[in-house]
């Protein structure tokens, strides 16, 4: 799979910055999607070990420095006992171009999926679990089933008593999913004003990059008991990651 102008400005970005400490090994689902196919180059190049789970026969271009397992993310008996040694499980498994007319696919891809992997991880003892969720709560009725399931994986994630972060983004602006630009002057109002800036601020936007940098500070910080990071945490996620502050945090 070719790079795209994007990717390479991020990894270039990225060789920049001091590299981790330690090394982690991570479980990841969902890793040829959007969000995933982005990420993988960005934590092998960190010098961690990635292991990407995929359908069965599935033809995914993915970096060849990752390992590749076959299994399927709607049930957990495929792949449970690939999972080790990795100490991370990342959860990016979703319905692609999310839509109300896709209510009966939320609950059939988004929650069985990660109703699986929470459990497997539970039992597995993961010492971090990272999910990708939305911001919530929102005032779009429209989206409520997507919103409704990732909550409901949330209150799983709480249960199960997993260390994990959850991440809660609203859009995320990248290749192909450009057209929100055009709200930005609405958002910039919207933080202005006293009565509308927590909510526009909960439902901001964010770039692709600055999710990947997010998910990666993610993987690197790993939390006892659960970390939320709304959108502005996943805006200053990369801060975290530049020398000044890993300079300081030493």
């Amino acid at each position: 799979m070719a790079a795209s102008i994007s990717d390479i400005r991020l990894l270039l970005k990225v060789k920049s910055l001091p590299k981790s400490a330690e090394s982690r090994r991570v479980f990841i689902t969902g890793g040829t999607g959007y969000i995933g196919s982005s990420l993988i180059p960005i934590l092998i190049e960190r010098g961690h070990r990635v292991r990407v789970l995929v359908r069965p026969g599935s033809k995914a271009k993915l970096p060849a420095a990752c390992e590749v397992v076959s299994g399927n993310a709607l049930d957990a008996n495929t792949y449970r006992q690939l999972i080790r040694p990795s100490d991370t499980f990342i959860h990016l498994v979703g319905v692609p171009h999310p839509s109300p007319a896709k209510a009966a696919e939320f609950r059939a891809v988004d929650l069985v999926s990660a109703r699986e992997a929470i459990a497997a991880c539970a039992e597995l003892g993961m010492r971090h679990f990272i999910y990708l969720s939305v911001a919530h709560p929102a005032p779009l009725s429209m989206m409520k089933d997507y919103i409704a399931v990732r909550a409901e994986c949330e209150r799983m994630i709480q249960e199960r008593h997993l260390s994990s972060t959850i991440l809660r983004p609203w859009y995320v602006l990248g290749p192909g999913h450009r057209w929100p630009y055009l709200l930005l002057p609405f958002y910039k109002v919207c933080e202005w004003l006293p009565f509308t800036r927590a909510a526009a601020l909960r439902l901001g936007l964010v770039t692709l990059d600055e999710l990947i940098l997010a998910l990666i500070e993610a993987v690197e910080s790993p939390v006892q008991g659960i970390r939320i990071a709304g959108v502005p945490d996943i805006r200053s996620a990369g801060l975290k990651l530049s020398p000044e502050a890993i300079r300081k945090s030493a």
